[in-house]
């Protein structure tokens, strides 16, 4: 696809800085330079340039750099304007820039989407470029660069092509079915034994527990319990700032509250919820419905407990054991310096902490960074968003139906057809305009 329009924007965050960067990308950045620059700098090389608006006035000494296409992050003519950092120049050059014909300031990933649409890059390498800048992590980061390296396009690629030959051979089947030496049986063995073998990759790959999401979107812990159980205390105390209201008063904390940590180079979210309890205001009841979904989709529980308050094995007035219940639901004992030595209430089955003191906060953060490798151990994942896993389980199940082997030909040639074409939604080679609409929208200006 050839784009008409030449498009520009800074590439590097707004504010006060050492330099500025401006990229340019279309088929008009040739002209654009000569109009600020007076002259092609040599191509791919950094020159110091004199920057001059339309109307002759000096808009700063910068170095320029000219990259012409289609060897281009973008496939087409590029440029890069390196400025002094300051706002006022910067402005000042882009307003240069926006009265240049036919030079418009780009959207939100239009970069990137030109790079997708130009062949640089398939989907998954795209997606690995908005993984990279949203990293918060190690773990993070390392899995955006496979991405962005292409690992998850290269595997969807190779399966791709493996499929496109078996729809190649069942379709030449069918074109020939007339002929007398086409042996059916042994067509019908091969493609079978290859199907199964490709499905079965395909299944390996999606049974890795959610690995490349959990990285991705992080290990979700929540602090439940009973009101004044010190949930709000305690996530402040890990979190190491007042990310929630605390308060004496039940019932304080209405609505979730997330808090992202880095553990370990893992990431980690942790929420703090309504207290549980029976209650009859409608805005609180509202809140523990929620906090009861999250605990149902939580990686961890960290069941609280007050030890200032007798343990009688109920939360919100029913047994522990009706709680909701994750994978992981740990016992924890709080505001363990309300409890004098030897109080018996100091001895349970969980972890003992106090948020005021810093007793037990070490043990408990170490006890969550270990659940938290635990649970993304096992490798580098392949999937690493729910769009991915989306297509290719439908792949599989294409697959799965073919390999039934009770349809007709032509129905084996269309599930072979309908498993190519969920692949190719997974690398963006079809079907995808409105996901790409909703995935570039979400990137940099600039990028």
């Amino acid at each position: 696809m050839t784009n008409t329009t030449t498009i520009y924007a800074p590439a590097t965050g707004f504010g006060r800085a050492a330099v500025s960067v401006i990229r340019i990308t279309g088929p008009a950045s040739r002209d654009v330079i000569q109009r600020l620059a007076g002259n092609l700098p040599p191509v791919r090389r950094l020159s110091l340039r004199t920057l001059k608006d339309p109307e002759g006035d000096v808009l700063d000494q910068a170095l320029v750099a000219w990259m012409p296409g289609p060897g281009t992050f973008t496939g087409e003519d590029m440029a890069e304007l390196h400025l002094h950092g300051g706002l006022a120049v910067r402005e000042a050059v882009l307003r240069a820039l926006a009265a240049i014909p036919d030079c418009q300031p780009a959207e939100a990933g239009a970069f990137s989407r030109r790079a997708f649409l130009s062949g640089r890059l398939d989907l998954t390498e795209a997606e690995g470029i908005a993984d990279l800048i949203d990293a918060e992590t190690e773990a993070q980061r390392r899995q955006a660069l496979r991405q962005l390296d292409g690992v998850l396009g290269r595997q969807v690629s190779d399966w791709r092509t493996r499929l496109i030959d078996l729809l190649a051979g069942v379709e030449a089947a069918l074109d020939f079915s007339d002929e007398g030496d086409v042996d059916d049986t042994a067509l019908d063995a091969a493609l079978y034994r290859d199907a199964r073998t490709l499905r079965d990759e395909i299944a390996r790959s999606l049974a890795d527990g959610r690995r490349g999401e959990r990285v991705r979107e992080g290990y979700v812990v929540v602090l439940a319990g009973p009101p004044n159980a010190g949930k709000s205390t305690l996530l402040n105390a890990l979190s190491r700032r007042e990310a929630a209201i605390v308060s004496a008063s039940p019932g304080t904390t209405r609505d979730v509250i997330e808090v992202r940590c880095d553990l370990g180079g893992l990431p980690v979210i942790l929420i703090d919820t309504a207290g549980l309890r029976d209650t009859d205001d409608p805005i609180e009841a509202e809140g523990i419905r929620r906090t009861r979904a999250r605990m149902a989709q939580a990686d961890l529980v960290l069941m609280l407990q007050a030890a200032d308050v007798e343990r009688d094995g109920s939360v919100d007035g029913r047994p522990t054991d009706e709680v909701p219940q994750t994978p992981v639901t740990i016992a924890v004992r709080t505001k363990q310096d309300m409890a004098a030595p030897g109080d018996p209430r100091l001895d349970h089955d969980g972890l003992r902490v106090s948020a005021l003191t810093g007793v037990g906060l070490e043990d408990l953060m170490g006890f969550v960074e270990a659940r938290a490798a635990e649970s993304l151990a096992g490798g580098d994942a392949l999937v690493t968003r729910e769009r991915h896993r989306l297509g290719l389980t439908r792949c599989r199940e294409h697959l799965d139906r073919l390999l039934q082997g009770s349809a007709l030909p032509e129905l084996a040639a269309e599930d072979l057809r309908l498993a190519v074409r969920a692949l190719g939604e997974v690398a963006g080679h079809v079907g995808v305009e409105e996901m790409l609409d909703r995935l570039f929208s979400g990137f940099c200006i600039g990028k």
